[in-house]
């Protein structure tokens, strides 16, 4: 039987930490802590609800970070 595959790990940082950093800096750091999917989006888009790990969203308001959650 073949193994069961392991995701990769997440970074172990809190996504609140992102919160009030402009959208360029959160977006650096988010990606030097080793998040390899990044996205940034405007109040109110319709995204879907699937959880990717090792993905970090931010929701971006006047050019920073309102909102921060993994997946």
């Amino acid at each position: 039987m073949a193994p069961i595959p392991r995701p990769p790990a997440e970074p172990q940082d809190s996504p609140d930490t992102y919160v009030g950093l402009a959208r360029e800096a959160a977006e650096r750091l988010a990606r030097e802590r080793g998040w390899s999917t990044v996205r940034s989006l405007p109040p109110g888009t319709v995204i879907t609800m699937e959880y990717r790990v090792g993905r970090l969203n931010f929701e971006v308001r006047d050019g920073r970070v309102t909102r921060a959650w993994k997946g």
